[in-house]
């Protein structure tokens, strides 16, 4: 089974970026693969995020930004992950 893939867009010297990773990673542990980008290695990141960050998303749709919302991720990984097969 391929794990939803969560990505931060974030900066380095982020106080909310470094907060938001640090209450993301063990909510999601083997729930999802989690990727952390760097807004200003990117134009376009920089441009779409820059006074956003951190910004959430999961399998390319928005979840939350400035704070984890953790219930919002939580319903995002629920719908993105399919139910398992009773045998």
């Amino acid at each position: 089974m391929t794990l939803p893939r969560i990505l931060v867009y974030s900066r380095p010297g982020c106080h909310l970026c470094d907060e938001l990773l640090e209450a993301l990673l063990p909510l999601v542990r083997d729930q999802a693969t989690v990727e952390v980008r760097n807004v200003d290695d990117h134009p376009a990141w920089q441009a779409r995020y820059s006074d956003r960050v951190p910004v959430v998303e999961l399998d390319g749709k928005p979840v939350c930004q400035h704070h984890l919302d953790a219930v919002a991720l939580g319903q995002a990984l629920a719908a993105a992950t399919p139910p398992v097969a009773a045998s």
